[in-house]
């Protein structure tokens, strides 16, 4: 087993340096009819390497904060899929069938918020989004993946990436988990400011699998710092989060009950997650429990914690890490009834026939906000390019290989 898992691996490796786009951020021209474009300002605790080859910010630990204006053209609607990134297949892009940058400019602290109040000045509504990626992502990756969910959702709010030192490889995986304890102060860091911004009204917080351990923690400092989480973080959406439910038992206990709502979406058959949990000890992780279960059910009842359960929803992602991306109907009829500020457990909605929803409550204090999560699809694992822990073959074991078996389509991220 051990010797077949690292053939297969290894031919896993081989596809994903073949497949994953490098080199996005050399900024394309802006010039096809019917293309969209987002503006985005993103934070970084990565390290700066540079525009000219096409990176910008690198898989290494920064020293300090670092920031960046970046501008992307998404194609025209009728020339992609809702859910998708059409990512170049080459370079410069073809802005009327490709993502494409636009401009990817780096700015100092003071730069950066003086640009995030000319376009707060210019905006409908005083909200901010900010998204937090997960393991196995590069920072171009990142960035048109904000851009997807920015445009796709039609979200009424500023989008802002928080992008943590992910390496972009399955194999540093354990590196990756250190980097993102490495980010969770400067997260932290960047909720505190925006939260005594006077011209700011609401943040929204998105986090996608290992991007919720940094989010959960950067939210349990701020409990434990100013006695709660503040009132301008108005809904924290965890997606599929690659975290421990016993720690993040002990994080919403320290969190305290004075915090906004919390949705967390769960798949009892994520493949991804299962390996994880392997890697982990078995013990479970959060974005793969059964909500239903008597010691699970207890503890998101008493945090008042609205679970969306998705296991019974089929979709086309095998692994079962993304399906919100893999089934727009179901997507954009979640996220039209939580932009018209109607709970999930409407029983209008019809929603009860297609998902499994545990815990109801919050969703109706959401609004609009709310939307971006549901209506956005999220990144979603690429199995072509994942990357064993070396040191993990002989307890991965079958776990791999039917990870791998059960690969779809390349779309990097995880």
């Amino acid at each position: 087993m051990r010797l077949t898992s690292i053939a297969l691996l290894s031919c896993l490796v081989l596809a994903g340096c073949a497949g994953r786009p490098i080199g996005l951020m050399e900024p394309s021209a802006f010039a096809q009819a019917g293309a969209s474009r987002v503006d985005l300002l993103a934070v970084t605790t990565r390290s700066d390497i540079g525009v000219p080859n096409g990176e910008m910010f690198g898989g290494a630990r920064g020293e300090r904060m670092a920031y960046a204006d970046i501008s992307i053209s998404v194609p025209p609607d009728g020339a992609r899929q809702i859910g998708e990134v059409q990512w170049p297949a080459s370079l410069p892009a073809n802005g009327q069938t490709e993502f494409a940058t636009i401009s990817a400019e780096k700015l100092d602290s003071a730069s950066a918020l003086a640009r995030f109040h000319t376009r707060l000045a210019k905006a409908k509504h005083r909200r901010v989004l900010i998204f937090v990626h997960g393991f196995n992502t590069r920072f171009e990756e990142a960035v048109y993946r904000l851009a997807q969910i920015a445009h796709d959702s039609k979200a009424p709010a500023l989008p802002v990436l928080f992008t943590w030192p992910s390496r972009g490889q399955l194999l540093a995986y354990t590196y990756d988990r250190e980097s993102a304890n490495y980010s969770r102060d400067a997260l932290e860091h960047l909720l505190q400011t925006l939260a005594r911004d006077p011209a700011l009204g609401e943040i929204t917080i998105l986090a996608h699998s290992m991007g919720n351990w940094v989010t959960l923690e950067a939210l349990r400092q701020m409990a434990i710092r100013n006695g709660a989480i503040h009132p301008k973080i108005k809904t924290v959406m965890l997606a599929s989060p690659d975290v421990d439910v016993d720690v993040f038992r002990r994080q919403i206990v320290e969190i305290g009950p004075k915090h906004p709502p919390f949705i967390l979406f769960v798949s009892r058959d994520d493949r991804a997650l299962a390996l994880s949990q392997r890697i982990w000890g078995n013990n479970p992780r959060l974005g793969a429990i059964d909500p239903n279960e008597t010691g699970h059910h207890a503890m998101l009842e008493n945090a008042a914690i609205q679970v969306v359960d998705l296991t019974d929803m089929k979709s086309n992602d095998r692994l079962n890490h993304g399906k919100f991306a893999q089934n727009p109907e179901i997507v954009q009829l979640i996220g039209g009834r939580l932009a018209a500020g109607q709970a999930l457990s409407d029983s209008r909605s019809g929603l009860g026939e297609k998902i499994g929803l545990v815990t109801t409550g919050a969703a109706s204090a959401v609004g609009r906000a709310a939307a971006i999560a549901v209506s956005a699809p999220l990144a979603i694992i690429d199995p072509e390019t994942r990357r064993a822990l070396p040191s993990q073959f002989d307890e991965l074991g079958s776990d791999v290989a039917n990870a791998a078996s059960n690969a779809g389509r390349v779309i990097p991220g995880y």
